[in-house]
């Protein structure tokens, strides 16, 4: 019986942590590497709250070095993937009606293990399974994944208090329900956090879940349900399995209490998902709900009147942090002809100091790409571009898979706008420039617009006011995060809500409210006090 109205304040977001140079952060996480690299695990899946074992396992090793073997994780089937679905359907009816307070208690209890107990094995975990460096993981695993599950909380508790007028006589009010049925989360490699909060966002407005993570993410995401089970989570809520995407899909997608996915990932995956759904349409309970980021082919446009030193330092952050795997990073960028040598030399200088290697030390800027099927993509486009005459390789250009999958971090200069490579998304530490007459900065505004089918996110350099504006609105469909005289990376939980349009996704803003509205499903209650006794209406009198 609940005899109080419970609501979870406004958080701040959790402090990045610097890991410097002998700090004792950067010790204890040095630590922590080395406490995991000491033991192959052995990764179950998780269905029903019980570890599941098979007799198929597959390998993880560490991206940056190959020859080491972290974890075996045990690969599931289609009967996996069906027992998943059961367990969250038993599960659902007392998931559901269990009192907000007491689920929001286990989201916010899990964001505090992960920032104290659990903080430097979750961002070591992150960094030898997907090769980030200590401050990606820090962002990533530890600050990005914490804020989340604590600011949706406060989104949460914002929503449920939403209420429609009641005039005197009548009591109006609205419950949020959770989809009826269960959701399939689709997670990427690349973001812990991602990883994290597609299954949990769902699970925190009542709903059960089916959790594939991508199998170069599973050494994290396994750490995260371990944190989520410790902190509270009821058994067959969240449902962790291993298997294949077509498999995974043909299951989901063809029964009938499907109510959702929440995916990242490619297009194309996204695009077959939508259309295996809209083909079983007649199947479902209820219209699913299809929330998908997918990725991008983002930009930096430089104008004739922007700071060169901005530029140059952001294009370094924005596209070759995490090796350049963010859907996020700056892949194709527009010099002006005024600026372009000043802004080329310099760029060059950078990207050709960063250093390379394992993330255990610390002094590493780049690390490897995520695996060799990436790697061999990268190096086809690094190699057309050395033989292509629209093209100049101006700094990196090289690869080496002796130890790890290294790339290079390379910078193409193109002769063309609509070059291959400020086409396509190549989702690596590879930047693409293309330098435009100074004079005709406002003639590039539709080219970068229509350049790329997608829309995620974008950034512009200038210190001319008239500029920005004319900017921001010309470029006001190219990108769902759009930044002013900063990299187009980096998006903090509740500051910058992140997602795209066009081929990018649905837009659905992770980080905010948007995208829990997407997981309920609102009833509309009416009560009269005293009733109407006779049908007719004042003017039959």
């Amino acid at each position: 019986m609940n005899n109080g109205y419970f609501f979870f304040e406004l958080p701040k977001n959790e402090p990045v942590r610097d890991y410097a140079p002998g700090s004792p952060d950067a010790q204890q996480l040095q630590q922590a590497i080395a406490a995991l690299k000491k033991e192959v695990k052995d990764i179950p899946m998780y269905i029903n709250g019980k570890e599941v074992r098979t007799q198929q396992t597959g390998e993880v090793r560490p991206p940056h070095e190959t020859g080491h073997l972290l974890a075996t994780y045990h690969k599931g089937e289609s009967v996996h993937v069906q027992e998943a679905i059961d367990a969250a359907l038993a599960a659902r009816t007392a998931w559901a009606n269990t009192s907000w307070e007491h689920r929001a208690a286990i989201f916010l209890k899990a964001a505090e293990l992960i920032a104290t107990k659990y903080r430097y094995t979750f961002n070591a975990a992150t960094m030898l399974g997907q090769s980030k460096n200590a401050y990606q993981a820090e962002i990533d695993s530890a600050c990005e994944l914490i804020d989340f599950l604590r600011f949706n909380v406060h989104f949460l508790s914002k929503i449920y208090t939403e209420q429609p007028v009641a005039p005197q006589g009548f009591n109006n009010r609205i419950e949020w329900r959770p989809l009826e049925g269960f959701v399939l989360a689709v997670t990427p490699f690349n973001f812990t956090a991602i990883g994290g909060n597609l299954p949990t966002a769902p699970a925190m407005c009542g709903n059960v879940v089916v959790w594939k993570p991508a199998n170069t993410q599973i050494y994290a995401a396994a750490l995260t349900m371990e944190i989520l089970r410790e902190a509270g989570l009821p058994d067959g809520v969240i449902n962790l399995i291993y298997t294949d995407g077509p498999t995974t899909g043909e299951i989901c997608y063809n029964h009938p209490d499907f109510a959702g996915v929440h995916f990242t990932g490619s297009t194309g995956v996204f695009q077959n998902m939508w259309k295996a759904i809209g083909n079983n349409i007649h199947k479902y309970k209820a219209y699913p709900r299809i929330v998908g980021e997918t990725g991008g082919k983002d930009f930096v446009f430089v104008h004739p009147s922007a700071n060169v030193d901005a530029v140059v330092a952001n294009l370094v952050r924005g596209s070759f942090e995490y090796q350049g795997q963010k859907c996020s990073a700056a892949s194709r960028a527009y010099l002006p002809s005024n600026l372009a040598a000043a802004i080329k030399e310099k760029l060059v200088a950078e990207t050709n100091a960063l250093k390379m290697g394992p993330v255990d030390d610390f002094s590493n800027f780049v690390n490897a790409v995520i695996d060799e099927k990436s790697f061999d993509k990268l190096a086809s486009y690094i190699d057309k571009a050395k033989a292509d005459a629209d093209a100049d390789i101006i700094a990196g250009g090289s690869y080496d898979k002796t130890n790890g999958w290294y790339i290079t971090p390379t910078i193409i200069e193109a002769k063309k706008a609509d070059y291959v490579t400020m086409c396509e998304e190549l989702f690596g530490p590879v930047l693409t420039i293309y330098v435009y007459e100074a004079d005709q900065w406002e003639d590039m505004i539709p080219v970068v617009d229509r350049t790329s089918g997608y829309a995620l996110t974008g950034a512009i350099f200038a210190q001319d006011r008239y500029a920005i504006e004319t900017l921001t609105k010309g470029l006001v469909n190219a990108a769902g995060n759009f930044y002013i005289n900063d990299k187009p990376t980096g998006a903090v939980v509740g500051q910058q809500p992140f997602g795209g349009a066009r081929a990018s996704g649905t837009n659905d803003k992770a980080g905010s409210a948007l995208n829990l509205y997407r997981w309920l499903s609102a009833r509309t209650i009416k009560e009269t006090y005293v009733p109407v006794t006779d049908y007719r209406y004042p003017f039959h009198s």
